[in-house]
């Protein structure tokens, strides 16, 4: 197996840096304004990975504004990816793209090693049930939702021949080489808890009873604010982002693993909507984060995803990493720092990251999950 990472302005650019293949697989992640247009294959396969990423991505070289690629060349294994649109419903194309890739890696009726998924916003649960429904629920299902720049919709999933803007792209992994992964947060919890007791899908109504907003802002000290009498509603994904709330999930041994919720929208009735769904009668905890915590947290998932796998005693052939929009936002400034983090935990092998607005992966006990603000690796031996 041997593994190459490249960036570029565009599409084409990008994969021109690769070099000739021929490639098994390739994801690509784009700034949505990006030129995501194919033209010049070089030993492409038949159909990329791609999915829009928060102002570009990264790459082991750094951070690009453009597009970043990742390429696998295995002719020991089998690769495949399919896209569906939303048309039928997120659950019925989920299940049509996984059936789509297995078909494409001449693997039907099998089951892959691991699943790379990108969807558009929204309905993530209803993906991971979709691929589940192919899989089943012992297969890893690992990606990030499609992201924008500005939480504005302009966020797209594409395969080198065409786009979705309502849509979702799975490929299936059946590696020659062992992987191994990890799926982490980090945010720690603090003493605030109570109950959902409304909820409309993903827009939080109340919790313990009263504004599911006036709660939250009374928790972060009025990090958050409450939105002004008179005012229409208001994103908060920014400041929200340092104050998630948190679903202890499992624990492992006496420490609680708590899957977040994202809030990105406050209205002055007191609702909120959130970038994952939470239900009624749920306990969530305000978690919190730091700017360094962020910053230094992908370098520590890169380096448990090489440790549970035992794949940290030599070199690695490269990594895909999922880092969430919000987070890198927060970090702006110091991508460097993260990317430097990485590059020390993976031994500067290849690796892409993408910039995700929502995050699936698998916990240990809990099974494949969707959430946010969380950042996840996957490194192959």
């Amino acid at each position: 197996m041997r593994i190459r990472a490249a960036s570029g302005v565009s599409l084409n650019d990008a994969v021109l840096a690769l070099g000739d293949g021929p490639f098994s697989f390739v994801t690509a992640h784009a700034n949505c304004f990006a030129d995501t247009v194919l033209r010049k294959a070089h030993g492409l396969p038949d159909f990329i990975h791609g999915s829009t990423s928060c102002l570009g991505a990264m790459t082991d070289t750094g951070k690009t504004d453009g597009v970043a690629v990742f390429a696998i060349e295995d002719a020991q294994g089998a690769y495949g990816t399919g896209m569906a649109s939303f048309d039928t419903g997120p659950r019925a194309a989920a299940t049509a793209a996984t059936q789509n890739a297995l078909r494409q890696a001449d693997r039907l009726g099998e089951q892959p090693e691991l699943v790379w998924v990108s969807a558009t916003p929204g309905t993530e649960e209803e993906i991971v049930q979709g691929i589940e429904d192919v899989t089943g629920s012992d297969i890893p299902i690992i990606g990030g939702s499609a992201a924008d720049n500005s939480v504005s919709g302009d966020w797209y999933v594409f395969d080198g021949k065409g786009r979705e803007t309502e849509g979702v792209i799975v490929s299936v992994l059946f590696p020659s080489r062992p992987i191994s992964f990890a799926y982490q947060s980090g945010y720690s919890p603090t003493d605030k808890t109570g109950r959902v007791t409304s909820v409309d899908g993903r827009t939080l109504k109340e919790i313990d009873g009263k504004p599911a907003m006036d709660v939250y802002a009374e928790w972060t000290g009025y990090e958050v604010p409450l939105v002004p009498k008179g005012s229409g509603p208001e994103a908060i994904l920014s400041a929200s982002t340092l104050w998630p709330l948190g679903r202890e999930i499992n624990q492992l041994g006496q420490v609680p693993f708590f899957l977040l919720a994202h809030p990105a929208v406050a209205h002055e009735s007191g609702e909120m909507e959130m970038f994952a769904t939470v239900e009624e009668g749920e306990e969530i905890t305000l978690m919190h984060g730091t700017k360094q915590s962020l910053v230094e947290r992908a370098g520590r998932v890169a380096s448990l995803a090489r440790e549970t796998g035992r794949l940290n005693e030599g070199p690695i052939a490269g990594a895909l990493m999922i880092y969430c929009g919000g987070c890198m936002l927060s970090v702006q400034d110091s991508i460097p720092e993260v990317v430097n983090g990485v590059n020390t935990a993976l031994g500067s092998a290849p690796f892409l990251g993408a910039f995700t607005f929502g995050e699936q992966g698998t916990l240990i006990k809990a099974g494949n999950r969707h959430g946010n603000l969380m950042i996840s690796c996957i490194v192959f031996g």
